[in-house]
């Protein structure tokens, strides 16, 4: 029974990890937005500040189920990536090239949450949480896809990209 209730508080704590990081999100994805020259890279962010608003929804459906407070712990893994997302947006340059550091941090982003749903995912499994399970798995498939749209608007703005010899 001890390593049930060790795995549901290393769960509780996860999750309280996944919606601070969620949350710390709704409020720098528009800044991201804001600062991006492409508007595909524009449109992206927004789209997946709703796909973040939700999935901070289904954190608290999670730990509704879990009978946990979602609340309480600050993400600081999450807050270094906003810190750098925030380094890149304040750079000058190229806009093109300012684009593609803007998405470096982004994906960045992306990766630190599907690790932490990964994760999560892992431990209701072992715990039988089915139902946690689903909601989460539509969380981590949503940061997957907001990865992919990076990695092909990074792939067409490196097609545009100034040429720098080699030294």
């Amino acid at each position: 029974m001890a390593d049930k209730d060790a795995l549901k508080d290393l769960l509780e704590d996860e999750i309280k990890d996944l919606y601070s990081a969620e949350t710390q999100l709704t409020k720098a994805i528009p800044k991201m937005a804001k600062g991006a020259n492409d508007t595909a890279l524009q449109s992206a962010f927004q789209g997946h500040l709703q796909e973040t608003e939700a999935q901070v929804k289904r954190l608290e459906e999670v730990a509704d189920i879990l009978e946990i407070k979602p609340g309480g712990k600050k993400c600081v893994g999450m807050e270094g990536c906003i810190k750098e997302g925030a380094e890149a947006l304040s750079e000058e340059g190229n806009e093109t090239v300012l684009d593609l550091g803007i998405i470096g941090a982004g994906s960045r982003v992306e990766h630190y949450e599907m690790s932490g749903y990964l994760t999560a995912i892992s431990l209701a499994e072992q715990m039988g949480e089915n139902k946690v399970v689903a909601l989460l798995k539509q969380s981590l498939a949503e940061e997957q896809g907001a990865e992919d749209k990076l990695r092909k608007i990074a792939a067409k703005l490196l097609g545009s990209a100034p040429k720098q010899a080699a030294a």
